[in-house]
């Protein structure tokens, strides 16, 4: 497979494209585990996002009814359409992701016999939030995405509390899903070769939110101001970015009201502990 996807970018004068974040997923073994953890099967629709030269989209049309792949680079064409010309479960959506809207792209698909709609997706390292970010708080999210990133976001994804690793990205999807890190990928498996290594991170997403924090743009920005300045206490840290709406005072009650020692760290809080602190904040503004 390396060296046909090699061959027909080299036939059709493509390179790929540094500001695109384009590394082409050669690995055969690799390409079918991604497809395996997904759990596809005929009733699901799946969306790719960023299908490049369509390895992986022809194990997702493989295994799934439909298919939805977005793609922004348009030079791919006639390298996608070679390689997908056998299945008509696939449709080819020319544009950046970012700017899709994520209902549409699921009504994309024949809905009488949808079960589930899942992502599956080799993503470009500099939109891995963005995109994240994007699926996590859609009004109509997947049902499970199966995404590879740098290993570094990935173990992000996943970190639990008091872990280095552990941040407001952590808490966003954990927030919203159940991650697991279910593969990781050597640099030699892509074309070209990026200079880490990636990971392949199953979500799947919750029907209600981890916990119930009523406004979650306040609860999302309590989790910000707490992890924006890691060597300050908590109290601190508040202070700094919500010192226009709560005092020192307000701030350091609200924490003993929710349980939560002021001189500790925000890396050092659960989900749970975020949702009783924004409770006692939003009180405290009372």
């Amino acid at each position: 497979m390396g060296a046909k996807t090699k061959e027909q970018l080299r036939q059709h004068n493509i390179k790929a494209k540094k500001r695109l974040g384009q590394n082409f997923l050669l690995d055969k073994r690799i390409l079918a585990r991604l497809a395996d953890a997904a759990e596809l099967s005929k009733s699901d629709i799946v969306l790719e996002i960023g299908p490049g030269s369509g390895n992986l989209t022809v194990e997702l049309a493989q295994r799934s009814g439909a298919v939805i792949a977005v793609e922004a680079d348009q030079e791919l064409e006639p390298v996608l359409t070679a390689n997908l010309a056998e299945f008509n479960n696939v449709q080819l959506i020319w544009g950046d992701f970012l700017e899709q809207d994520l209902d549409t792209l699921w009504q994309l698909a024949p809905s009488e016999s949808v079960r589930q709609r899942k992502v599956v997706a080799n993503l470009p390292y500099y939109i891995t939030s963005p995109v994240l970010v994007k699926l996590l708080t859609a009004g109509q999210p997947p049902n499970l995405a199966v995404i590879l990133v740098q290993l570094e976001v990935a173990q992000r994804l996943v970190a639990k509390p008091g872990t280095k690793d552990y941040g407001s990205l952590s808490v966003l999807t954990q927030f919203y899903a159940c991650p697991e890190l279910v593969l990781k990928v050597p640099p030699a498996a892509f074309f070209p070769r990026p200079k880490v290594w990636s990971a392949a991170v199953r979500l799947k997403f919750r029907d209600q939110p981890a916990v119930d924090v009523g406004d979650k743009d306040f609860f999302f920005q309590v989790v910000r101001a707490s992890f924006g300045h890691r060597r300050k206490t908590l109290a601190n840290s508040l202070q700094h970015d919500l010192g226009d709406r709560l005092t020192k005072q307000d701030i350091t009650a609200s924490l003993i009201r929710a349980g939560i020692d002021p001189m500790r760290r925000g890396e050092t809080l659960s989900l749970k502990e975020f949702a009783k602190l924004t409770t006692a904040l939003t009180e405290q503004q009372r």
